[in-house]
């Protein structure tokens, strides 16, 4: 039986979500400048679904000020007076900063556009895509702003910046990993000393880590609220921590899956353990960067002191995030969400499986090292870049048109080379971690929970079975 996929992916949009899928997808050709060397045609057809999108804004009541294909002929330093927003941004949307936006990302978004170049968007916004399919990457923005195409635009570029410029999360974080914090701990420099160590006491103490799956096939990541102390890690270490977990966890996403679960384990909490300042910034990271990645939080066995700190947490939580919250007291309570085999021993399940910090090992990160290998195929890859780009401004072109499902299905082709792509470049990209070094994320990117367990039966090199089939969840639906 196949498996049911939620709403609003690429294989379950309904036609007036594949509308604005395309509009939002012509949006970033515009930022990007990707099709503006295309012949007038295009341009004419960018304008007639550009009219169709003002008439939509019009209905709502709204004065629509997009303008597709027109970055020429303006000057840098030309303003709006009343919006405060530059008259030659590549677009120019109806909204304005302080409209329901929480992180200020309109005011990110123009800046964002105003200092950096369409290629380096473009660049980025590329390499946010990994082994995801590329409208899966923008579906989840549509989703998160309930499908207003300029809202959409604005988060994905704001994230794509915020990854980029703020928290270079692949330059850094993920390219240097766990290996290098280990080194920073040896080193002689003491900010990057305490840096490294307060990185990597995360992980050893296992305060955070993820293993196995609920019932609907996502991965769980369990946080052992009792081994935190506020103000014995330095807030950026936290945070480069929290995005690390965050991105790691998602390379164990398996197709359809495409959210996680977090089990907050609150068994012998107390005030000492509480600290607000990593946990805003975990909710800002679900909610502006990371939208549509988390399917359910269960809190587990929280004391009553918790009362009062979910009152404050709830304030903070935008509705949609605070419905994903269940409140647990017993594994039978959790098995409504997870099997009861993959509930840890410590919380009354089946799970008979601990979490052992295992060292980086030395070499396991030199194809890093080989810069010649990795601009060779990220040069190839690029290609399939270019390709998935002229299948989608094609796509764009023809809505509805008789070769539709013929231009669908070569970009669902071209969108599978590049997941299957993505895992021949990752380890000349991303450092080694604790998953790939123990044998749970498998070269190729599948996941196998067990492999210590094949080893002792002598089943060496099988490939993990595949999730089971997830079921449609009120929680994944927005």
């Amino acid at each position: 039986m196949a498996p049911e996929i939620a709403p609003g992916r690429p294989e379950t949009l309904t036609p007036e979500q594949e509308e604005k899928l395309r509009r939002l997808w012509q949006l970033i050709f515009q930022v990007c400048a990707v099709g503006q060397d295309q012949n007038s045609a295009a341009t004419d057809n960018g304008a007639a679904v550009n009219d169709k999108a003002q008439d939509e804004d019009t209905k709502k009541g709204k004065k629509s000020r997009m303008a597709f294909f027109s970055r020429k002929g303006k000057k840098e330093s030309d303003m709006d007076s009343a919006s405060g927003v530059p008259t030659n941004a590549p677009v120019q949307l109806s909204l304005k900063d302080g409209e329901g936006d929480k992180y200020g990302q309109t005011k990110q978004f123009y800046e964002t556009l105003s200092s950096q170049s369409p290629d380096s968007i473009r660049d980025t916004i590329w390499s946010m895509v990994k082994h995801d399919h590329p409208d899966a990457l923008v579906l989840r923005f549509l989703r998160a702003r309930k499908w207003d195409v300029e809202r959409a635009l604005i988060m994905l570029v704001s994230t794509m910046n915020w990854r980029a410029q703020e928290m270079k999360v692949d330059e850094d974080i993920m390219r240097n990993g766990e290996e290098a914090a280990v080194a920073a701990e040896k080193g002689t420099d003491a900010a990057a000393q305490k840096l490294g160590h307060d990185f990597m006491a995360q992980i050893r103490k296992g305060i955070s880590y993820v293993h196995g799956h609920d019932k609907q096939g996502r991965p769980l990541c369990f946080v052992n609220t009792r081994l935190h102390r506020q103000g014995e890690q330095a807030e950026e270490a936290l945070e480069r921590y929290t995005v690390y977990l965050i991105e790691t966890c998602r390379m164990m996403l398996q197709p359809p899956v495409d959210t996680a679960t977090i089990v907050f384990d609150m068994t012998n909490f107390s005030m000492a353990n509480m600290d607000y300042a990593p946990v805003k910034f975990m909710i800002k990271c679900f909610e502006a960067n990371y939208p549509e990645c988390l399917g359910t939080v269960l809190v587990h066995k929280a004391p009553w002191i918790f009362q009062g700190i979910w009152k404050v947490i709830r304030g903070w939580l935008d509705p949609v995030v605070a419905n994903k919250v269940h409140f647990t007291n017993s594994a039978k309570e959790m098995e409504d969400f997870i099997p009861l085999k993959h509930i840890p021993k410590d919380l009354d399940g089946e799970e008979d499986w601990t979490y052992q910090y295992v060292e980086p090992t030395e070499g396991e990160n030199d194809r890093l090292r080989d810069t010649a290998t990795r601009d060779r195929m990220l040069a190839a890859r690029a290609t399939l870049y270019k390709e998935y780009e002229a299948a989608t401004l094609e796509w764009i072109q023809n809505p509805g048109g008789e070769r539709a499902d013929e231009i669908r299905a070569r970009r669902n082709a071209i969108a599978a080379r590049l997941r299957e792509d993505y895992w021949n470049v990752d380890p000349y990209l991303r450092a080694r971690s604790y998953y790939d070094r123990i044998g749970v994320l498998v070269p190729g990117g599948k996941v196998d929970w067990y492999p210590e367990t094949k080893k002792a039966a002598g089943v060496d090199g099988t490939e993990a079975a595949p999730p089971p089939a997830p079921e449609t969840a009120a929680d994944d639906v927005d």
